[in-house]
């Protein structure tokens, strides 16, 4: 697994990559909502257009091989910030914060017109994809980690664009596999629930397990 890479970042070194990088991928968010959402003149559309060409050539200069992967620093923090769902770098994901406890895990978010699928509705894919990350979380939080095997979603009732809140937890462990259950709801109640198995790689078997970590 190549991508998973353990490194000697501190937490300075860790809080300067997050201060000089995060930042473009929020105003990347903020971009893609603009870009769906803008009434501006073709004028100025075509000046912006300079701008983000100026941009890419700019970030462009120095680039990774490949993806972020999953950075594990030696002081105990992982950085997956290059995920679809929580990733700091990755303008794609909302990004999702998610508290951990014992018992479960959520995470309150919004959901911009970049996630629509009906009109003025969450697409349940992004909705697939959030359950994923949240039950694949909470999995990681009661020591029992895995990749998903088998992911199935209950979409109860149409989900809004906006503000949301999501948990899940684990409801038991058989052996290398880990069964988790998990909903995402707005202000009047569950919108989609989602139960999910998720499996010990062979090539992390035998190793120590326990929680993780994500900044």
């Amino acid at each position: 697994m190549s991508r998973y890479q353990v490194d000697d970042a501190t937490l300075e070194d860790i809080e300067a990559e997050r201060a000089t990088y995060t930042p473009i991928a929020d105003a990347t968010r903020q971009l893609a909502d603009l870009s769906i959402r803008t009434q501006a003149s073709p004028a100025d559309v075509g000046r912006a257009r300079e701008h983000l060409e100026a941009a890419i050539a700019l970030l462009g200069k120095d680039v990774m091989e490949g993806s972020y992967g999953v950075r594990h620093s030696r002081i105990g923090v992982t950085r997956a910030w290059g995920n679809a769902v929580v990733g700091a770098r990755n303008p794609i994901a909302p990004p999702l914060t998610i508290v951990r406890d014992e018992a479960r895990v959520c995470s309150e978010f919004e959901l911009s017109a970049a996630y629509e699928g009906p009109p003025g509705l969450v697409h349940g894919g992004v909705l697939a994809l959030i359950l994923d990350q949240l039950l694949g979380e909470a999995a990681a939080a009661a020591g029992a980690p895995g990749m998903t095997g088998t992911l199935t979603v209950r979409y109860r009732r149409a989900t809004p664009l906006g503000a949301l809140h999501g948990e899940a937890h684990v409801d038991r462990v058989e052996g290398i596999k880990t069964y988790a259950v998990g909903h995402i709801a707005d202000a009047e109640g569950v919108c989609v629930e989602a139960e999910g198995v998720f499996i010990l790689p062979r090539w992390a078997r035998g190793e120590q397990t326990g929680p993780t970590r994500f900044e």
